[in-house]
């Protein structure tokens, strides 16, 4: 019974920080990690000798790469980039002394490394 609470707090753990990510890339790789720890812990009690740790361990890892990068891509890009056509130029902000530029398609602002810096409410 206590192996079953362990695996199941275990497995949690990501879904708990994906309330708590503040970037897209963030909250895929949190995402990412929660699907992956769930999926591989299945697998690697099926496939891999009854070890659903090691499998929810590397589901988790594996999950949490591929979900920040789907993330990354569906935003346009973690960062600014001049070649992406959805990017503004570059803007200023001198009150925070940091660069930001636009997502055309959104309306969203974000800060040069990909943080975001305003929301555009939805309607």
């Amino acid at each position: 019974m206590f192996r079953k609470v362990l695996v199941a707090a275990t497995l949690s753990v990501p879904l708990i920080a994906t309330a708590c990510a503040t970037t897209p890339a963030a909250r895929g790789g949190a995402t990412g990690a929660a699907v992956g720890a769930v999926g591989g812990a299945v697998i690697g009690n099926q496939v891999g000798s009854g070890h659903p740790r090691t499998g929810a361990a590397i589901g988790a890892v594996g999950g949490a790469i591929a979900g920040a990068a789907i993330a990354c891509q569906q935003q346009g890009g973690c960062q600014h980039n001049p070649n992406n056509p959805r990017h503004s130029q570059l803007y200023y902000d001198q009150h925070n002394d940091r660069y930001w530029y636009e997502d055309h398609q959104t309306g969203n602002t974000y800060w040069q490394n990909g943080e975001p810096r305003t929301r555009v409410p939805r309607r």
